[in-house]
């Protein structure tokens, strides 16, 4: 009998158990990286411009729209005065597409990847809340209405620690696998695709899908910019988000 009872806990244990892959078997996506055109040379902000129209820019009556420069390659964003962000978009607007970069922010900015930005930083927006409480590769309706935020983990208050979130797409790495997954203070690498419209977006962090997400109805233009965020509110001047190596295919 207490065999048999053992054997039931073991079983029970490993129904309820979350279904993480192993090290060894996190899924790693193959990529067609054929067709990718750079769209930020490394040395100037030529062909991004800086807006301040949106919410995050109200600390300067909406005058500047962050601190925006080159620095090490990298396009390098923080607030200009406490509490006033912005966002960095594309002179070029998209349609359906595949964007794929590097980042490597400071662990406390509030940022984000913004997909068919406009002026006023509405948008999709693959989460970059680098943050406790926070997470990375959510989806976000930035200033839509539908109410729309998915996500499947949050930061705790360090930057190795995560703890999983209810979500229709399961998180596909464990909390335990994390801190060898996500290298802080080094590069890694995002990638968003958004297609259609009502459209439907998938993330990835470092080679694994993150994110899947489908819209059910129209709700925002089918073409946009691609825009990098500050987040307002606080005082984070001394607080940096990196991003480089930016690189899209148009699906269209």
């Amino acid at each position: 009998m207490r065999t048999l009872i053992l054997i039931g806990i073991v079983m029970l244990t490993a129904a309820i158990a979350p279904c993480f892959a192993s090290a060894d078997e996190i899924k790693r996506e193959q990529f067609d990286d054929t067709g990718f055109v750079s769209i930020f040379d490394g040395k100037s902000l030529d062909g991004w411009h800086v807006s301040a129209q949106t919410g995050h820019s109200r600390a300067s009556k909406n005058e500047s729209g962050g601190r925006w420069v080159v620095e090490g390659g990298a396009i390098t964003g923080s607030q200009d005065i406490p509490g006033n962000g912005g966002i960095v978009l594309t002179d070029k607007q998209y349609g359906d597409f595949e964007v794929v970069l590097e980042m490597n922010n400071d662990f406390v900015p509030d940022s984000g990847l913004f997909l068919r930005s406009n002026e006023k930083g509405q948008a999709y927006q693959y989460m970059v809340d680098y943050h406790a409480n926070g997470n990375l590769a959510g989806i976000y309706g930035e200033g839509l209405s539908g109410g729309i935020h998915h996500r499947n983990f949050d930061f705790l208050d360090d930057v190795t620690k995560i703890k999983p979130h209810d979500s229709a797409f399961p998180l596909p790495v464990s909390p335990q696998q994390w801190p060898e997954f996500w290298k802080h203070g080094q590069w890694n690498e995002l990638r968003a695709r958004i297609v259609g419209n009502p459209p439907k977006i998938t993330t990835w962090i470092n080679g694994v899908r993150f994110m899947e997400f489908e819209d059910s109805e129209k709700r925002h233009p089918a073409r946009g910019g691609i825009a990098l965020q500050v987040h307002g509110g606080g005082n984070h001047t001394d607080e940096y988000v990196r991003y480089r190596n930016i690189r899209v295919k148009e699906l269209d």
